[in-house]
């Protein structure tokens, strides 16, 4: 193997370390994300629910209002009735006094529908604010656990980067340039060892004029299918290769 490939092997085991971490934070990152999001849609719907009740409210105090108007207006037209001689003006103030008398009875039972509706929506807003505490008690150990993962993930983390950043170098330039374009295109091993004549990231076999490129070590050799780089280990491929066994020849019997 070629020994600036050594460098690159080891820096590429720590970027899949870094890899790794990056996948785990980013899941624990959703977790936290989706109990924040949980819990800003119950503060949402208590802050939609209040403004609800609120303006109900300003509706049932406006009926109030009516009510007490008419109540006012009515007392006054008694009076003024009492004092009225003529029959025309008496009939005229008492069409009056009914046409109060029904805006009363209209508004005090618009008022009674609006009171029903604002205790309806208090107990649905009494429920989101019992959701809501519940929500915080029972996530508060598991919020916890998450953080603390997710602090002790970007701590191992700055500590690979920096021996990353050691290893780099010592690692030749050309070569690191290549390694670090392949590896940003596919997220993952991009060295990996030829086996059998197969490349050990796509699977796809291989011809023998390649295998001994690759054993030679002279230079970089790429997979013709998925563009990585091949490496050869002896011992392992020694390994997977069974020795040979002689066959014996048959002598030949003459008559």
């Amino acid at each position: 193997m070629l020994d600036q490939l050594k460098v690159i092997l080891e820096i590429q085991e720590l970027d899949m370390k870094m890899l790794r971490l990056m996948r785990l934070k980013k899941t624990r990152q959703n977790e936290i994300n989706h109990i924040w999001d949980l819990r800003k849609d119950l503060e949402s719907q208590l802050s939609e629910k209040k403004k609800e009740i609120f303006v109900l409210s300003q509706e049932i105090t406006e009926e109030e209002a009516n009510i007490e108007t008419m109540q006012e207006k009515v007392k006054k037209l008694e009076e003024q009735q009492a004092s009225v001689k003529k029959v025309e003006e008496f009939n005229a103030i008492t069409r009056e006094m009914n046409d109060s008398e029904r805006k009363r009875v209209a508004s005090e039972q618009k008022a009674s529908d609006l009171i029903d509706k604002q205790n309806m929506e208090q107990e649905i807003l009494n429920k989101i604010k019992d959701s809501l505490k519940a929500s915080a008690e029972s996530s508060k150990a598991l919020e916890e656990e998450i953080l603390s993962g997710i602090t002790m993930i970007n701590t191992e983390g700055k500590e690979l980067q920096e021996r990353r950043m050691s290893l780099a170098k010592t690692a030749e330039p050309e070569y690191l340039k290549i390694y670090e374009k392949l590896l940003r295109n596919k997220k993952d091993r991009v060295v990996v060892l030829l086996e059998n004549r197969t490349c050990s990231g796509c699977h796809i076999s291989l011809t023998a004029q390649h295998e001994n490129l690759v054993r030679k070590s002279e230079r970089l050799v790429f997979c013709e299918h998925c563009s990585r780089i091949h490496y050869w280990e002896e011992e392992k491929a020694a390994e997977g290769v069974a020795a040979p066994t002689r066959r014996r020849r048959r002598k030949t019997v003459t008559a």
